[in-house]
């Protein structure tokens, strides 16, 4: 699922005018950094809460997040690092608030996946009948962005839960690497073969990258009992951090991501 197939809702061609995208273009690289920030939000968010307590690790998450997020509003045009760093901290935060929830307030997780299912739905709901689209390459008005940086948290919440709720059900974290796995192919190919829709496809495969990204990384930092490799909260953060930061490097290069106007 690439680009073009995300730009369908555009007005006439006789009405054009250019402007800058705020999100990256859709490629290979795309899915692959998006992976990565899911896993690494996962076990970042478990090692800072060991680290430094889980109220003080929410409040720095929080805090960091906002920071992101004002930057990327700040900037007038997609910039690769700008973009991903917003993400990661989304990651870190979205997986903190999922937490919160089952560990601080008792809220098992067969009752917060639906819960942010809900909100997610809610914040599609508003955002379409604000905008008429929830494509993302309509992100190009404080508005619509402000829906997508929204929707993307929300994603992230929901995702975490997701994940968390298949692996304390009997799936462990391998097995729910492979369900999620497969889960996510169910998208390109109702789109390819069926009758889904670009958008929908698009974020359908964008929440299932969360328990994929998370159950993957999961399962190599935990403990032999628990069905990991055991390699530890750290050091999976770390090595999962130096590939984000080697991908995105790589992209802010190449300038491969970057769609250089967008016709409305």
């Amino acid at each position: 699922m690439t680009t073009d197939h995300l730009t369908d809702n555009r007005p006439p061609r006789h009405h054009a005018r250019h402007v800058a995208s705020k999100v990256p273009e859709v490629t290979v690289y795309f899915w692959i950094i998006k992976v990565l920030t899911t896993g690494m939000g996962e076990t970042a968010s478990d090692w800072l809460a060991h680290l430094f307590g889980p109220i003080p690790a929410v409040g720095l998450g929080g805090i960091a997040l906002v920071a992101a997020l004002v930057v990327q509003f700040a900037v007038r045009r997609y910039v690769a690092w700008i973009y991903w760093t917003a993400i990661v901290m989304v990651s870190v935060f979205g997986t903190m608030a999922a937490d919160v929830l089952h560990v601080g307030l008792g809220v098992p997780y067969a009752l917060s996946t639906p819960f942010f299912m809900v909100t997610l739905a809610a914040v599609f709901a508003l955002w379409y009948r604000s905008e008429g689209t929830l494509s993302i390459h309509s992100i190009h008005t404080r508005r619509r962005e402000t829906f997508y940086w929204a929707a993307v948290l929300a994603t992230f919440a929901l995702g975490t839960a997701a994940g968390d709720l298949t692996a304390t059900i009997g799936f462990g974290y391998l097995g729910s690497a492979v369900l999620y796995a497969a889960a996510i192919a169910v998208p390109a190919v109702a789109h390819r073969w069926g009758s889904l829709n670009a958008v929908a496809a698009f974020w359908a495969a964008y929440v299932i990258t969360r328990p994929l990204g998370a159950s993957v990384a999961d399962w190599m930092a935990v403990g032999h009992a628990r069905g990991g490799l055991d390699l530890g909260l750290g050091p999976v953060t770390l090595s999962w951090t130096v590939a984000i930061l080697g991908f995105v490097g790589y992209l802010a290069a190449s300038r491969k991501d970057i769609r250089h106007e967008v016709t409305l």
